[in-house]
């Protein structure tokens, strides 16, 4: 079995058509970004479409914003280290906003890993998680704003 074969199976039904393809955790580590963007390119789907982010429940979150410290659009991948100062502004854009609560939980969507990356705002702290593509979770970055 080649090297190529280990990572890339194809599946087939019983009549013998492709049915689809099984890419190894390893492959997909290295290309599912890259992957997933040409599917979704394939599939023509227009970018406002592949990322739908809930604008509104950000826009509640910012405007019901009552923690003791000044408010902060920055974002961290723990995963790959990309990083925003503002993510809204960034052009193109290294995160998309998937979830956005009243309780202090963002979570966004890492473009250059595929991570995921959990900003978890306390009374006093923020917290930055992140969790890879692969699933491994990183090593979480507390801050103590004044």
């Amino acid at each position: 079995m080649s090297e190529y074969e280990n990572h890339v199976k194809r599946l087939y039904d019983r009549e013998g058509n492709l049915h689809g393809v099984l890419l190894s955790p390893e492959i997909w580590k290295k290309a599912g970004k890259k992957i997933s963007e040409i599917l979704d390119q394939a599939q023509e789907k227009p970018a406002s479409e592949i990322h739908q982010e809930p604008i509104e429940d950000w826009q509640m979150f910012k405007d019901y914003w009552d923690f003791k410290y000044p408010f902060n659009p920055k974002v961290t991948c723990k995963a790959c280290g990309e990083e925003s100062e503002n993510w809204e502004t960034d052009s193109p854009r290294k995160f998309y906003l998937t979830n956005a609560s009243l309780s202090g939980l963002l979570v966004f969507h890492c473009e250059k890993c595929g991570g995921t990356v959990r900003k978890k705002h306390f009374k006093d702290h923020i917290c930055f998680e992140a969790t890879s593509a692969s699933g491994e979770s990183c090593e979480p970055e507390c801050i103590f704003p004044e």
